[in-house]
């Protein structure tokens, strides 16, 4: 089936190419700056146990089956839902689970190319203040400043839309081939240079220490959205990225290689950040202003300082632009596949719709900082409704489908592996441990 079914679109020019576009999927905002921020403000060791648990046990099992629809399907999302229904002889509303995971992509792109704009900006800061008043007075006035939000905003949104435009070997493989390697050299740059700030053992023992205390229905709902949105679970990004794997390219392993880069990413930016933040004397319970309130502190107080931190932002604003490219990607492919529009187009009217809405995620910190859904502001709520409720809802159903719908014949024969014990534990865990452990932390949470 795999080698009949070929994607309109190009394939990966080699095995090695699919891990790093996946990697490069997965790593992004949430590994450098929205998981060291994430454990910071959820006790630290607690949230990473959690969270390692969650990548364990839901999100690798997940990853497995959407990377294996994306491939047999060899289309966008939505198609590839649409034809895999079909030979499963079952409802086409199946449809709806790529169609959505394409919206939550778009609308996770939406706020996420605001605080990329920021990291960007962040680039030529010039780290000259090291007072924590100072910087902080930095970090307000620009978050209350229009103009310049929506400016970087747009300038990331511009780059991500010329990227995808150029295709799968021009766009998006030369991009990942570039910026993958220098997204891993600098993260272990600033992790050798957090071995000397004298704070290294306290940072991590604040990361993996777990106080078992701190673990609630937040947490646990926090780590589980964490999870999903590290690896772009639930967004269609990975079932995107799929159907252009190369048809004798091992799943299992691949999966378990991302999830691994992924995870060692998110780890070693937490290595990186809170030994600097400790022996600065700062507090790991600033938030979202954690990366960009605390270390300009730091770097504003250590030798090499204005290295370290333009360092720092241009691996952050590296990160975000790996993984927007496949937050709009399988949107694109619809265009591309459904609509025959060329990937110009399709990127340019996509990228258009996240700008749009993204400009009133830019406009929440100033403008609209008045105005609230539920408590929350335009950003927080956008976050909260794809990576908290989309997204974990999106893998319950990818797990579904994959454990309880397809037959599983057409399951080994995409896997390429007999029925044995991997197999059967990893089947066990799709069908019956993920889909319960995401719905019971889900209605937990609402009760």
């Amino acid at each position: 089936m795999t080698e009949q079914r070929k994607s309109i679109h190009g394939t990966w020019s080699s095995k090695w190419t699919f891990i790093l576009a996946a990697t490069g999927s997965a790593v992004g905002l949430g590994n450098i700056w929205k998981f060291p921020y994430m454990a910071g403000d959820n006790g630290g060791g607690a949230f990473v146990l959690v969270y390692l648990a969650c990548i364990v046990v839901i999100g690798i099992p997940i990853m497995i089956g959407e990377i294996m629809i994306g491939r047999r399907g060899r289309s966008s999302p939505a198609n590839t839902m649409r034809f895999l229904a079909a030979e499963a002889n079952t409802t086409k509303a199946w449809t709806m689970l790529g169609a959505t995971g394409a919206l939550a992509g778009l609308l996770i792109l939406s706020f996420y190319s605001v605080a990329a704009g920021w990291a960007m900006a962040y680039v030529f800061s010039g780290f000259q203040e090291t007072s924590a008043q100072a910087v902080s007075g930095n970090f307000e006035e620009f978050l209350a400043d229009p103009v310049s939000l929506i400016f970087w905003h747009s300038l990331f949104i511009v780059i991500t839309v010329i990227i995808v435009a150029r295709g799968i070997l021009k766009g998006l493989e030369a991009w990942i081939n570039t910026l993958m390697p220098m997204l891993f050299l600098i993260i272990i740059l600033l992790c050798i240079y957090a071995m000397q700030t004298g704070a290294f053992m306290e940072g991590l023992v604040y990361l993996f220490k777990p106080d078992f205390t701190k673990i609630n229905s937040d947490v646990l709902l926090a780590a589980l959205g964490q999870a999903f949105f590290t690896l772009s679970l639930g967004m269609g990004a990975i079932m995107a990225y799929g159907a252009y794997m190369p048809a004798n390219q091992n799943i299992l392993k691949t999966a378990f290689v991302v999830a691994a880069l992924d995870t060692g990413v998110a780890l070693l930016a937490g290595i990186a950040i809170f030994p600097i933040v400790f022996a600065n004397g700062l507090a790991p319970t600033e938030g979202p202003g954690l990366v960009f309130v605390t270390l300009p502190i730091a770097f504003g107080n250590m030798p090499f300082g204005v290295f370290f931190g333009t360092l720092f932002f241009i691996l952050l604003s590296i990160a975000a632009i790996s993984s927007s490219i496949s937050l709009i990607e399988p949107g694109v492919a619809w265009f591309v596949e459904s609509l025959k529009t060329k990937r110009s187009y399709a990127a340019i009217t996509l990228g258009a719709f996240a700008w749009s809405i993204g400009v009133f995620s830019a406009l929440s910190f100033n403008l609209m900082s008045d105005f609230k859904i539920f408590g929350m502001n335009f950003f927080e709520f956008t976050d909260f409704i794809t990576n908290q409720i989309m997204l974990p809802l999106g893998g319950i159903f990818i797990a579904i489908f994959v454990g309880w719908v397809m037959k599983k014949q057409n399951v080994l024969e995409e896997l390429q592996i007999k029925e044995g014990f991997i197999f059967n534990v990893w089947f066990f865990l799709l069908r019956f441990i993920a889909p319960v452990l995401v719905g019971l932390v889900l209605v937990y949470f609402f009760i």
